[in-house]
């Protein structure tokens, strides 16, 4: 292992960083700190459908002021960006504290509070995103000037992503600019909400679309078009028989004993859009379904599976009603799951961080898959519970970004 195990105990009071700065190592005073940049973080309404900008500005002149320097990657709009940011020396190793920015709609949720506005009562802060995954955020960087005063043998280095709760799509850019805008490091640390366990496996998530294109007509001579809908019965027919051989298989394709709830790869028809009234044949019909797969599940299986039913019959019966029908399925999002691993050195280091042996398994996706698939050694460790994480009045407890702050700080004491 590269983590030092015999570190030196940190001295309570005062240090100062290496341009001087005074660093107050009091955990009150960082709770305090935590909170506040949460209560700035939740303000900025950075749901997935909207720009971001605002939030990192803000992390930008945060890092500025205690003399970080970051890499900002945005999306082809330019409405959207990610953060990177590194402390400590620039070589390869180190540790990446990954959290994303965006957060989920409140739209016709029941709030009792205004969901961007942080609220604190009873030790509980209430606000969009605060335990998925602002409180994360927030730990990380009222950290930031602990950092600084100690003088790290290996990096740490800070990921900001935008639009993970749409599919992981800005962590890519992150993860390229690993190893190029800065050295590439060995191990990573998503703040994913788990109650400060540690998550050492998820499933993946692949989305689907399948966009089925007929011929209208009058419903009362149906040989003079061909139906969107009726073409589209067959896949969906085939999507539920596979959802049940997922759950009959059950988690036979693990090579590890990981137990998951529920213990099988689920498939999901989300939405189907179709027609325009009853009395005309459908020009178009949408499928949208989605794969949650155990890691060592063929992930090209069941979409392999549809494209030859479509090729070989549904297509084929209805360019036979009319030539110029189509069937096309295009995939929306693939997320790779996060597998136990054999060597765990993330697992290994988290596990002494967090003073626990435990490990747990969850069903949600997340971007620890693509940075393991990146080479990285990765766990999921943050503040906050998911069981509260989409939902109204969402909150996350003092006690839990108190217990994230130790965590980070015994990192620091440790890379």
């Amino acid at each position: 292992m590269w983590f030092r195990r015999n570190s030196r105990r940190r001295r309570r009071g005062t240090l100062t960083t290496p341009e001087g700065h005074a660093v107050t190592q009091s955990l009150p005073d960082r709770l305090n700190e935590a909170v506040a940049v949460l209560d700035r973080l939740v303000g900025f309404p950075t749901i997935s459908t909207d720009s971001n900008i605002a939030l990192v500005d803000y992390v930008v002149d945060y890092l500025g002021r205690q003399g970080v320097s970051c890499h900002i990657s945005r999306d082809a709009g330019g409405g959207k960006a990610n953060v990177l940011a590194m402390i400590g020396p620039a070589q390869p190793g180190g540790v990446v504290l990954s959290g994303h920015t965006d957060v989920v709609p409140v739209a016709g949720q029941p709030w009792t509070t205004d969901p961007f506005v942080l609220h604190a009562a009873d030790g509980r802060l209430y606000g969009r995103g605060t335990a998925d995954m602002k409180g994360f955020i927030a730990c990380v960087l009222a950290s930031v000037p602990a950092m600084r005063a100690r003088r790290l043998e290996r990096p740490i280095m800070l990921s900001f992503s935008y639009d993970e709760e749409i599919g992981c799509n800005g962590v890519h850019q992150v993860i390229d600019a690993l190893g190029d805008a800065v050295p590439k490091p060995d191990l990573c640390i998503v703040g994913e909400p788990s109650g400060m366990r540690i998550i050492n496996a998820h499933k993946g998530v692949r989305l689907f679309s399948t966009v089925f294109q007929g011929a209208d007509c009058h419903s009362s001579d149906p040989r003079a078009g061909a139906s969107a809908v009726h073409a589209a019965v067959a896949v969906l027919s085939e999507l539920l028989a596979m959802e049940e051989e997922l759950r009959q298989r059950g988690d036979s394709v693990l090579s590890l004993p990981v137990g998951f709830d529920p213990p099988y790869s689920t498939l999901n028809i989300g939405r189907v859009v179709g027609g325009t009234t009853t009395n005309v044949l459908a020009r178009e019909c949408r499928v949208d379904w989605e794969l949650r797969l155990l890691p060592g599940q063929d992930v090209d299986e069941v979409p392999n599976r549809i494209e030859e039913l479509v090729r070989t019959k549904v297509r084929p019966r209805l360019q036979a009603m009319h030539p110029g029908c189509t069937v096309e399925t295009e995939m929306l999002c693939d997320v790779p799951p996060l597998a136990p691993e054999s060597d765990a050195r993330a697992e290994q280091l988290t596990k002494r961080l967090t003073r626990s042996n435990a490990t747990e398994t969850v069903s949600f996706g997340s971007e620890a898959g693509l940075f393991q698939r990146a080479g990285l050694s990765t766990v999921i460790c943050g503040p906050g519970e998911i069981a509260v994480a989409h939902k109204p009045d969402e909150y996350v407890t003092r006690d839990q970004l108190a217990l994230c702050l130790g965590f980070l700080d015994r990192l620091i004491e440790s890379v």
